[in-house]
Protein backbone atom coordinates (compact mmCIF):
# COMPACT_ATOMS: atom_id res chain seq x y z
CA UNK A 1 0.00 0.00 0.00
CA UNK A 2 1.16 3.36 -0.60
CA UNK A 3 1.80 6.40 2.14
CA UNK A 4 0.67 9.72 0.87
CA UNK A 5 1.61 12.79 3.06
CA UNK A 6 0.50 16.04 1.93
CA UNK A 7 1.69 18.88 3.67
CA UNK A 8 -0.04 22.38 3.30
CA UNK A 9 0.60 25.33 5.09
CA UNK A 10 -2.18 24.69 8.00
CA UNK A 11 -2.63 20.70 8.46
CA UNK A 12 -0.86 17.34 6.88
CA UNK A 13 -3.09 14.67 5.58
CA UNK A 14 -1.43 11.49 5.05
CA UNK A 15 -3.79 9.63 2.88
CA UNK A 16 -3.32 5.40 2.82
CA UNK A 17 -4.09 3.99 -0.85
CA UNK A 18 -4.64 0.64 -1.98
CA UNK A 19 -4.13 1.45 -5.33
CA UNK A 20 -5.80 4.50 -6.56
CA UNK A 21 -8.70 3.79 -3.53
CA UNK A 22 -8.40 5.49 0.17
CA UNK A 23 -8.71 3.46 2.31
CA UNK A 24 -7.71 5.53 5.28
CA UNK A 25 -6.84 9.10 6.16
CA UNK A 26 -5.42 11.35 9.31
CA UNK A 27 -5.07 14.91 9.65
CA UNK A 28 -2.41 16.88 11.70
CA UNK A 29 -1.84 20.25 11.87
CA UNK A 30 1.31 21.81 10.06
CA UNK A 31 4.36 22.03 12.54
CA UNK A 32 7.82 22.25 10.93
CA UNK A 33 9.26 21.62 14.27
CA UNK A 34 7.55 18.52 14.90
CA UNK A 35 10.15 15.41 14.36
CA UNK A 36 10.15 12.08 12.63
CA UNK A 37 9.42 9.95 16.17
CA UNK A 38 6.25 12.32 17.19
CA UNK A 39 4.62 11.30 13.84
CA UNK A 40 5.59 7.97 14.00
CA UNK A 41 3.79 7.85 17.79
CA UNK A 42 0.97 9.69 16.43
CA UNK A 43 0.80 8.02 12.98
CA UNK A 44 1.53 4.27 14.34
CA UNK A 45 -1.08 4.37 16.79
CA UNK A 46 -3.46 5.94 13.96
CA UNK A 47 -2.95 2.95 11.68
CA UNK A 48 -3.52 -0.13 14.25
CA UNK A 49 -6.39 1.72 14.99
CA UNK A 50 -7.76 1.07 11.52
CA UNK A 51 -7.00 -2.51 11.39
CA UNK A 52 -3.43 -1.82 9.32
CA UNK A 53 0.26 -2.66 10.16
CA UNK A 54 3.44 -0.80 9.32
CA UNK A 55 4.58 -3.88 6.98
CA UNK A 56 1.15 -3.13 4.96
CA UNK A 57 2.83 0.22 3.58
CA UNK A 58 5.51 -0.24 0.28
CA UNK A 59 5.53 2.79 -0.92
CA UNK A 60 5.60 6.60 0.63
CA UNK A 61 5.29 9.78 -0.95
CA UNK A 62 5.68 13.67 0.04
CA UNK A 63 4.11 16.50 -1.19
CA UNK A 64 5.11 19.85 0.74
CA UNK A 65 4.41 23.46 0.36
CA UNK A 66 6.93 23.51 3.46
CA UNK A 67 10.27 22.85 2.81
CA UNK A 68 11.24 22.44 6.39
CA UNK A 69 8.84 19.74 7.05
CA UNK A 70 10.25 17.46 4.36
CA UNK A 71 13.22 16.51 6.11
CA UNK A 72 11.18 15.36 9.44
CA UNK A 73 8.92 13.22 6.95
CA UNK A 74 12.01 11.36 5.11
CA UNK A 75 12.91 10.42 9.05
CA UNK A 76 9.57 8.78 9.37
CA UNK A 77 9.63 6.50 6.34
CA UNK A 78 13.25 5.62 6.77
CA UNK A 79 13.24 5.18 10.28
CA UNK A 80 9.85 3.95 10.96
CA UNK A 81 9.05 2.38 8.21
CA UNK A 82 12.52 1.62 5.94
CA UNK A 83 11.49 2.72 2.96
CA UNK A 84 13.03 5.92 1.03
CA UNK A 85 10.07 8.27 0.36
CA UNK A 86 9.60 9.48 -3.11
CA UNK A 87 9.43 13.42 -2.92
CA UNK A 88 6.89 14.95 -5.34
CA UNK A 89 9.02 16.85 -7.67
CA UNK A 90 12.28 15.37 -7.11
CA UNK A 91 13.98 12.71 -8.61
CA UNK A 92 11.84 9.79 -10.10
CA UNK A 93 8.84 11.88 -9.14
CA UNK A 94 9.25 14.95 -11.31
CA UNK A 95 6.31 16.07 -12.42
CA UNK A 96 6.44 15.43 -16.00
CA UNK A 97 3.93 17.99 -17.03
CA UNK A 98 5.02 21.24 -18.76
CA UNK A 99 5.20 24.14 -16.43
CA UNK A 100 4.37 27.35 -18.88
CA UNK A 101 4.93 30.12 -16.33
CA UNK A 102 7.83 32.55 -16.10
CA UNK A 103 9.50 30.72 -12.82
CA UNK A 104 8.43 27.28 -13.29
CA UNK A 105 10.35 26.49 -9.95
CA UNK A 106 8.59 28.07 -8.25
CA UNK A 107 5.45 26.34 -8.32
CA UNK A 108 3.80 24.95 -5.31
CA UNK A 109 3.95 21.26 -5.06
CA UNK A 110 -0.14 21.56 -4.27
CA UNK A 111 -1.07 23.18 -7.68
CA UNK A 112 1.70 20.88 -9.71
CA UNK A 113 -0.26 17.99 -8.35
CA UNK A 114 -3.94 19.37 -8.88
CA UNK A 115 -3.10 19.84 -12.48
CA UNK A 116 -1.79 16.39 -12.57
CA UNK A 117 -4.77 14.81 -10.94
CA UNK A 118 -7.56 17.33 -12.75
CA UNK A 119 -5.64 16.28 -16.09
CA UNK A 120 -6.29 12.76 -15.99
CA UNK A 121 -9.47 12.67 -14.56
CA UNK A 122 -10.92 15.45 -16.84
CA UNK A 123 -11.41 16.12 -19.96
CA UNK A 124 -10.45 19.80 -21.84
CA UNK A 125 -9.36 22.99 -20.66
CA UNK A 126 -9.48 22.69 -17.11
CA UNK A 127 -9.97 25.43 -13.92
CA UNK A 128 -8.71 24.26 -10.82
CA UNK A 129 -9.74 26.29 -7.68
CA UNK A 130 -8.23 25.09 -4.59
CA UNK A 131 -9.75 26.51 -1.22
CA UNK A 132 -6.94 26.23 1.10
CA UNK A 133 -4.75 28.33 3.25
CA UNK A 134 -4.60 30.51 0.22
CA UNK A 135 -7.00 30.14 -2.50
CA UNK A 136 -5.85 29.47 -6.14
CA UNK A 137 -7.20 29.30 -9.38
CA UNK A 138 -5.13 27.63 -11.85
CA UNK A 139 -5.31 26.90 -15.77
CA UNK A 140 -4.53 24.25 -17.29
CA UNK A 141 -4.81 23.72 -21.20
CA UNK A 142 -5.82 21.16 -22.88
CA UNK A 143 -2.73 18.93 -23.28
CA UNK A 144 -2.35 18.84 -19.44
CA UNK A 145 -0.08 21.88 -19.23
CA UNK A 146 0.22 23.87 -16.44
CA UNK A 147 -0.82 27.83 -17.96
CA UNK A 148 -0.56 30.01 -14.65
CA UNK A 149 -3.04 31.13 -11.99
CA UNK A 150 -4.07 33.09 -9.07
CA UNK A 151 -3.64 33.07 -5.38
CA UNK A 152 -5.79 34.83 -3.62
CA UNK A 153 -6.43 34.76 0.71
CA UNK A 154 -8.10 32.02 1.87
CA UNK A 155 -11.41 32.64 3.10
CA UNK A 156 -10.42 31.88 6.82
CA UNK A 157 -7.19 33.81 6.29
CA UNK A 158 -9.09 37.08 5.52
CA UNK A 159 -11.27 36.60 8.61
CA UNK A 160 -8.41 36.36 10.63
CA UNK A 161 -6.85 39.74 9.25
CA UNK A 162 -9.97 41.39 9.83
CA UNK A 163 -10.72 40.18 13.72
CA UNK A 164 -7.20 40.96 14.28
CA UNK A 165 -6.97 44.09 13.07
CA UNK A 166 -10.26 45.61 14.66
CA UNK A 167 -11.24 46.16 18.44
CA UNK A 168 -14.72 45.40 18.26
CA UNK A 169 -15.28 42.72 16.20
CA UNK A 170 -16.01 39.32 17.22
CA UNK A 171 -15.03 35.86 16.02
CA UNK A 172 -17.37 34.18 13.70
CA UNK A 173 -17.74 31.02 12.08
CA UNK A 174 -17.73 30.48 8.42
CA UNK A 175 -21.32 29.06 6.81
CA UNK A 176 -23.79 29.87 4.30
CA UNK A 177 -25.87 32.70 5.39
CA UNK A 178 -29.31 32.22 6.34
CA UNK A 179 -30.92 34.17 3.77
CA UNK A 180 -29.61 35.94 0.64
CA UNK A 181 -29.81 39.52 1.68
CA UNK A 182 -26.78 41.28 1.58
CA UNK A 183 -28.18 44.23 3.62
CA UNK A 184 -27.15 42.40 7.62
CA UNK A 185 -29.06 43.73 10.35
CA UNK A 186 -26.29 42.58 13.18
CA UNK A 187 -22.48 42.95 12.96
CA UNK A 188 -22.06 39.33 13.07
CA UNK A 189 -24.20 39.07 9.88
CA UNK A 190 -22.66 41.98 8.56
CA UNK A 191 -19.41 40.09 8.77
CA UNK A 192 -20.54 37.18 7.64
CA UNK A 193 -22.27 38.69 4.48
CA UNK A 194 -18.78 40.58 3.69
CA UNK A 195 -17.35 37.66 4.29
CA UNK A 196 -19.24 35.00 2.56
CA UNK A 197 -21.07 36.69 -0.01
CA UNK A 198 -17.79 38.96 -1.03
CA UNK A 199 -15.53 35.50 -1.78
CA UNK A 200 -18.30 34.31 -3.65
CA UNK A 201 -18.35 37.30 -5.66
CA UNK A 202 -14.60 37.07 -6.08
CA UNK A 203 -14.33 33.40 -7.24
CA UNK A 204 -17.06 34.14 -9.55
CA UNK A 205 -15.60 37.07 -10.99
CA UNK A 206 -12.45 36.28 -11.38
CA UNK A 207 -13.21 32.70 -12.96
CA UNK A 208 -15.30 34.62 -15.41
CA UNK A 209 -12.38 36.79 -16.61
CA UNK A 210 -10.17 33.35 -16.74
CA UNK A 211 -12.07 31.61 -19.04
CA UNK A 212 -12.83 35.01 -21.33
CA UNK A 213 -8.80 34.81 -21.14
CA UNK A 214 -8.77 31.00 -21.87
CA UNK A 215 -11.25 31.44 -25.07
CA UNK A 216 -12.43 28.04 -25.19
CA UNK A 217 -14.78 25.92 -22.87
CA UNK A 218 -13.24 25.49 -19.54
CA UNK A 219 -14.22 22.72 -16.55
CA UNK A 220 -14.03 24.41 -13.22
CA UNK A 221 -12.98 21.59 -10.31
CA UNK A 222 -12.97 22.75 -7.16
CA UNK A 223 -11.03 21.17 -4.06
CA UNK A 224 -9.95 22.17 -0.12
CA UNK A 225 -12.06 22.19 2.46
CA UNK A 226 -14.37 24.92 1.50
CA UNK A 227 -15.40 24.12 -1.96
CA UNK A 228 -18.26 21.87 -0.47
CA UNK A 229 -20.10 24.85 0.75
CA UNK A 230 -19.18 27.26 -2.16
CA UNK A 231 -20.94 24.44 -4.17
CA UNK A 232 -24.56 24.87 -2.29
CA UNK A 233 -24.63 27.99 -3.25
CA UNK A 234 -23.41 28.22 -6.44
CA UNK A 235 -23.45 26.42 -10.26
CA UNK A 236 -19.77 27.72 -11.27
CA UNK A 237 -18.38 24.16 -10.10
CA UNK A 238 -18.49 21.48 -12.79
CA UNK A 239 -17.21 19.10 -10.40
CA UNK A 240 -15.97 18.88 -6.55
CA UNK A 241 -13.08 16.65 -5.61
CA UNK A 242 -12.25 17.36 -2.33
CA UNK A 243 -9.22 14.31 -3.19
CA UNK A 244 -7.85 16.12 -5.78
CA UNK A 245 -4.05 16.85 -4.42
CA UNK A 246 -3.99 13.42 -2.72
CA UNK A 247 -4.98 11.21 -5.66
CA UNK A 248 -2.06 13.70 -7.35
CA UNK A 249 0.26 11.95 -5.19
CA UNK A 250 -1.15 8.86 -6.32
CA UNK A 251 -0.62 9.07 -9.38
CA UNK A 252 2.78 10.65 -9.13
CA UNK A 253 3.68 7.56 -6.86
CA UNK A 254 2.16 5.24 -9.69
CA UNK A 255 4.15 7.26 -12.68
CA UNK A 256 7.66 6.81 -10.50
CA UNK A 257 7.35 3.18 -9.99
CA UNK A 258 6.77 2.15 -13.86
Amino acid sequence: MLLAADVGNTNVVFALFDGRAIKARWRIATDPRRTGDEYAVWLLRLLELEGYKREDITRIIIGSVVPRSIHNLTVLAQKYFGIEPLIAGQDEAQWGITIDVDEPRSLGADRALNTIAAHEKYEGDLIVIDFGTATTIDAVDFTGAYKGGIIAPGINLSLDALVGNTAKLPRIAIRKPDNESVIGRNTEDQMLIGVFWGYVALIEGLVSRMKSEIGRPAKVVATGGLALLFDEISDLFDAVDSDLTLTGLAILAERASA
